[in-house]
């Protein structure tokens, strides 16, 4: 299944520079698992999140049922690219 096509689809409308969002899909602990890690500007995952986290669990609830058709179960994870910065 093409899980970067389909979190695209999902997130480009939703971000400030779609262009900027890196996704790396990779097999999980198991081969029934599917680690997908979105990486986008400090903003555009504030975005991504959500209040609360509403939107981040609407992808992750989205993406689930795409892998329950594979028999996957799909973990998503959000990282900014600002993670790796520390400000003095």
């Amino acid at each position: 299944m093409d899980y970067e096509n389909i979190i695209h689809s999902l997130i480009d409308s939703i971000v400030e520079d779609p262009s900027s969002v890196l996704i790396r899909v990779s097999e999980g602990n198991s081969a029934k698992d599917v680690l997908i890690i979105i990486a986008a500007e400090k903003n555009d995952t504030a975005r991504l999140i959500g209040h609360k986290g509403t939107i981040a669990n609407a992808l992750r609830e989205v993406v689930g049922i795409a892998g329950k058709s594979e028999n996957k179960h799909v973990h998503l994870k959000f990282e900014s690219f600002e993670d790796d910065k520390m400000g003095d």
